[in-house]
């Protein structure tokens, strides 16, 4: 009996447990999701390969289990790249194939000819074009294991355009069981020992929690070790509520107080990377002992010499410290200086905070914005945020109580992914969790890379609430006076400042264009009255575009997690 290349794909996906798939499909690859559909892969086609990588990456974040994205030869495989690199570098599991030019034209100027399994190397954990079609299965077997263990990322599969609909009989095929669950590894018991002694004698101590604790279903044993300790904890952005931001030891709104003094910082799958001001000083105590429990040997000591390094599962190490701390029963008291700075601090930004979102000013800020829609969206939707300020104020002003329900920006910055996360998310969720609702919140800016996916959105009929904070730019933008004054100067490219967007661009009408729920807003109650519709209307996507003062920024350094210097 005889199969193709496509169902000889598309089998060896499901066999490994695969289950949605994102692209755009094209010569060579559509009969590949054709195949895929007919094994019961769910295929979601987009409107741009970014966003479609982007979608398939944030699966396997939600999910343990890579997405596929599946892209044609040349540019199609080119826009995909900024996908890969995004997942490789926040280390979710992604499987990317792409179509390439048939082998028989190799070298001779094909069509979208392109070095594309050696353009992979740099983005992926593994790039490689299956030899034959009876390989098939074992090398994407092989892709989805490497995707997933260790530290997952992106892995790359190049199929040549003749292989798609080439038959072979299937007794000459290699056909592989589903790879195992990715093998779970703990510290040594010495180490584990060290970092409890280190933590027992810290005077100010601390928790960062990273999203590689979000990734390997820590929250438990999380929780357990911040009470059984009584240790204050910062989330990471996407690790907020892998311990809810509501948790009594939170200390997110004092968090620069809280790195440049503590004298002992347990990292839970946080890297010392830019997000964390690499560990350093001024930041950071020059004395600072540094207790790193990663899942990848390459990362311990980087940037800062540990005093103790707990290589392995981030759920399992912290398992082996609560039992650790049973044994020792030692708790941080609650009425320590520490702690009475630390809320002393929160309390202070806390009041800040509240006191812009209550300006009755319009337009609205930031802060005023935030306080609606943190008062009308469900607790338990899933958050996807992105743009410049709507990020970082969003972060701080917008709580979440359960784990990996935060998606944003991430390691690598990438302004772009907020609509591809969402159409994901609502993938995800409408399978897992029916009825848990996906708000994705973009900066005017953010929404533009990806704003054609809204298409996207209302053909698979995902109740997507979206709101674009619109202040007419990038950080910052013009009121429609001072805009206009600016094009008496001349030509537009000459004289408009690099950060300025059209003022009052009305984006909720491409949303109403396809079909879904549009609002144009400018005031508190006109921002209450569109959340609660949309968010009463379980079954239709709605964009909610809302227009707030262009010069609104966040409170000068409050929260520094981007500083105007590193943007």
């Amino acid at each position: 009996e005889a199969v193709s290349g496509a169902q000889l794909i598309a089998q060896a996906l499901r066999a490994q447990n695969i289950e949605y798939m994102f692209g755009i499909v094209g010569i060579p690859v559509t009969e590949i999701a054709i195949a895929a559909q007919a094994v019961g892969i769910k295929y979601v086609g987009m409107r741009n390969e970014q966003a479609a990588c982007y979608a398939a990456s944030a699966v396997g974040y939600l999910t343990g289990r890579p997405g596929v994205c599946l892209v044609v030869s040349g540019p199609g495989f080119l826009h995909a790249l900024g996908g890969m690199a995004n997942a490789t570098i926040n280390c979710w599991p992604l499987i990317v194939i792409g179509g390439s030019s048939d082998r028989n034209q190799e070298t001779m100027g094909a069509f979208q000819e392109f070095p594309q399994v050696e353009a992979g190397r740099l983005y992926n954990k593994l790039s490689v074009r299956p030899s034959s079609l009876e390989v098939i299965p074992a090398v994407i077997e092989k892709a989805v294991r490497t995707s997933m263990y260790g530290r997952p990322g992106c892995c790359y599969i190049d199929i040549p355009g003749d292989f798609v609909n080439l038959q072979v009989n299937k007794s000459s095929v290699k056909y592989m069981e589903c790879c195992l669950p990715p093998p779970i590894s703990m510290a040594e018991h010495s180490a584990v020992s060290k970092a409890a002694s280190v933590i027992a004698l810290s005077k100010q101590p601390l928790l960062i929690i990273g999203k590689g604790a979000a990734y390997s279903h820590a929250e438990n044993n999380i929780r357990k070790l911040v009470e059984l300790c009584g240790l204050p904890f910062l989330p990471t952005p996407m690790a907020k509520g892998v311990v809810p931001d509501n948790h009594p030891n939170c200390v997110a709104a004092a968090r620069s107080m809280a790195l440049q003094h503590a004298d002992v910082i347990i990292l839970l799958g946080a890297r010392l990377n830019w997000i964390l001001h690499f560990g350093l000083p001024p930041r950071y105590r020059q004395d600072v002992k540094v207790i790193q429990v990663d899942i990848c040997a390459e990362e311990l000591g980087n940037n800062v010499m540990p005093a103790a390094t707990l290589l392995g599962d981030i759920n399992a190490v912290t398992q082996q410290l609560l039992e650790e701390f049973n044994k020792r029963s030692w708790k941080y008291p609650s009425n320590s200086e520490w702690w009475k700075k630390l809320r002393g601090k929160i309390k202070n930004n806390e009041e800040r905070s509240k006191g812009l979102a209550l300006q009755k000013s319009l337009p609205m800020n930031y802060y005023t914005v935030f306080h609606h829609i943190r008062e009308l969206i469900p607790k338990d939707c899933i958050l996807v945020s992105e743009g410049a300020n709507t990020m970082d104020i969003g972060r701080t002003m917008l709580p979440n109580f359960y784990p990996r329900q935060r998606l944003d920006a991430g390691t690598f910055g990438t302004m772009g992914v907020g609509l591809g996360f969402a159409i994901a998310a609502a993938m995800v969720a409408r399978d897992r969790a029916p009825g848990r609702r996906v708000v994705c919140i973009e900066g005017d800016s953010a929404f533009g890379f990806s704003g054609m996916e809204l298409e996207t959105i209302c053909r698979y009929n995902l109740p997507i609430l979206i709101i674009v904070v619109n202040n007419n730019g990038i950080y910052t933008g013009l009121d429609a006076n001072s805009w206009e004054e600016m094009l008496k100067f001349g030509d537009p490219a000459t004289c408009v400042p690099p950060v300025s967007l059209l003022p009052n661009a009305h984006y909720e009408k491409i949303m109403s264009a396809f079909g879904g729920k549009g609002y144009f807003v400018k005031t508190p109650e006109e921002l209450q009255n569109a959340l609660k519709a949309s968010v009463t209307d379980k079954q239709t996507p709605s964009l909610i575009n809302v227009m707030i003062d262009p010069q609104s920024e966040r409170k000068k350094q409050e929260f520094p997690w981007l500083t105007r210097s590193n943007l």
